[in-house]
């Protein structure tokens, strides 16, 4: 019976029924001529009418999660200057809890119009305008902006860097205007397709991780398409014989291969710090092979982690075995452990991503063995490791790390739970040393600790970095202590005074001397200023119960895992 219709559906065609759609039987007949014409035309306009509608829409919803946002900080601004007016002030929730479109959930709360922080959060706002309005003026669509100089620098590939990585601190920051120029940019005109060699690392947590983040937060589709497009483009990296990725790829013909430098072996940081930004993209668009590609090399790290923890920056991603090299928290090795602790985060904290605590855990145990105190001021800070041999050697990379340890303590039962959020303000007052033991109060690159001498500053450059910043904002939203909104206030005016020029930020030469470089780092808006924002943001604002931020500041909602999800 089931072919009976189709049969005779095909033998009306055999019998000639072709013929009336042939264009000779339609122009003895007219009026059946007009009539296909008439049915082509409006079948035409229907499908061009709905994408239009498909588009305004998306743009639509885009616009009105800004409004929130915007109207969000009037409300902060509004009940500081109802504060002592007598007006009794409650919990409002503003925000759409669709979960389809993805936007923020917020919640004033009654302590929140605190005029001092409302007056340096606008002083944060009015930096991100500058360096935006630079970066808009001068290098529009290119990577980085050379403010001294006045042009961009396509420093990865043409890949809008900046503009990519700035798009979630405007949106934060509540920048309609300035959101809707970079998110038309980004629809019409960032193209992957490159002949150029991009660091995976880099083009993860800035142009992957930059664009789910501002998918999360905004809901528009274009990000989540984007994302999908570039993270395609990196996945042959993963080919290898076991799993370790290759750190640098072909962007238009997917060719992976390592440095000649490293001795071709993949940097530990470079390779285990993929996981977030692909298992969000997977749980996005419910194609698990992203997550499948990452997660691989937890598997493969897991088979030769140490019973310390700690990992040489270098492994073969043929063997999967490490190669003789430094341990460290620093440059090379740091996020590795960061993404240990936030992919259990990211999984909230389920049965099925335990395994991440764990191993971080262990790693912690080890990062305890490396710590030294100084002398004469006893200023705590981290070791690193070659062999059996320690160097009293910090770099300001690891400042990361009293972030990361308050972050983890809650995990831990009351008593280790102190000891860690101990350590974690200890090294956080030598990081805040680092800026303030500088002529320009800005810190250098890292640091060495000799006998009798405290810290001395080793390489002295500094380049807008935000280590130290995220994890001041980490130690107060997690203890509610003001002082390290203090030293955040003190760090941000150091750059006001030194790093600011009228068409931009750059970095410094020298932090002894302030000699000025000529680059604005696309992270100096994705991250330093970001951080310096939320520091003086109501904790309802990106909650840390809500989002997990990857290593490149860019927030990503926490999504609930199942131990039997692979099913």
């Amino acid at each position: 019976m089931g072919k009976k219709s189709s049969s005779s559906s095909s033998s009306w065609w055999r019998r000639g029924g072709w013929r009336y759609l042939h264009p000779s039987c339609c122009l003895k007949r007219p009026k059946r001529l007009a009539f296909i014409i008439f049915v082509f035309i409006s079948l035409n306009y229907f499908l061009w009418d709905r994408r239009t509608l498909s588009s305004a829409h998306q743009r639509k919803v885009t616009t009105l999660n800004q409004q929130v946002t915007s109207l969000q900080n009037q409300v902060l601004e509004l009940k500081s200057k109802l504060r002592g007016s007598g007006v009794e002030k409650k919990i409002i929730e503003i925000g759409d809890d669709d979960d389809d479109n993805n936007n923020i959930k917020k919640q004033v709360a009654k302590d929140d119009g605190d005029p001092i922080n409302i007056e340096r959060r606008q002083k944060v706002k009015d930096a991100m305008l500058h360096a935006w309005n630079s970066y808009e003026k001068y290098a529009w669509g290119q990577d980085e902006l050379q403010p001294q100089t006045k042009n961009g620098v396509d420093s990865f590939g043409g890949l809008g860097a900046t503009l990519v990585d700035s798009l979630d601190t405007l949106f934060i920051m509540g920048l309609q205007e300035q959101f809707h120029r970079a998110r038309e940019w980004v629809a019409n005109s960032l193209d992957f397709n490159k002949d150029y060699e991009a660091s995976v690392f880099e083009t993860t947590i800035r142009v992957v991780g930059g664009l789910l983040s501002v998918f999360d937060l905004s809901g528009d589709d274009i990000f989540l398409q984007k994302a999908r497009d570039i993270a395609d483009r990196l996945l042959p990296a993963w080919n290898t014989a076991s799993g370790i990725p290759y750190n640098r790829i072909n962007l238009a013909h997917g060719h992976a291969y390592n440095h000649r430098w490293t001795g071709g072996n993949s940097i530990l940081a470079d390779s285990g710090t993929e996981q977030l930004e692909f298992i969000a993209l997977s749980q996005r668009i419910k194609d698990a092979k992203y997550q499948q590609k990452v997660e691989n090399v937890i598997k493969e790290v897991h088979k030769i982690f140490p019973s310390d923890g700690l990992l040489p920056i270098y492994i073969n991603p043929h063997s999967g075995t490490t190669a003789y090299s430094t341990i460290t928290f620093g440059a090379m090795g740091d996020s590795f452990y960061e993404y240990l602790l936030k992919a259990w985060i990211q999984g909230n904290k389920t049965e099925a991503v335990k395994h991440y605590r764990d191993m971080w855990e262990t790693s912690m145990k080890g990062l305890q063995s490396l710590i030294r105190r100084s002398t004469p001021s006893s200023f705590t800070y981290i070791c690193e490791k070659t062999g059996n041999s320690l160097s009293d050697k910090m770099d300001e990379l690891a400042c990361f790390a009293p972030g990361m340890l308050a972050l983890g303590s809650f995990g831990y039962g009351p008593g280790e739970a102190e000891k860690f959020v101990a350590l974690a303000e200890e090294l956080a007052w030598t990081c805040y040393n680092f800026y303030q033991s500088t002529p320009t109060k800005l810190a250098g690159e890292n640091y060495f600790f000799r006998t009798g001498q405290d810290m001395t500053v080793g390489t002295s450059w500094n380049i807008l970095r935000p280590e130290t910043v995220e994890s001041l904002f980490y130690l107060w939203r997690l203890t509610g202590n003001k002082t390290y909104q203090e030293w955040g206030w003190n760090i941000f005016q150091a750059f006001e005074r030194n790093s600011r020029t009228e068409t931009g930020y750059v970095g410094l030469k020298d932090v002894n001397t302030g000699v000025k470089d000529n680059m604005m780092q696309s992270f100096f808006l994705a991250e330093t200023l970001k951080y310096l924002y939320l520091l003086f943001s109501p904790p309802s604002v990106i909650p840390l119960d809500e989002w997990v931020f990857n290593t490149e500041a860019h927030p990503l909602k926490i999504v609930a895992r199942s131990s039997d999800e692979e099913k």
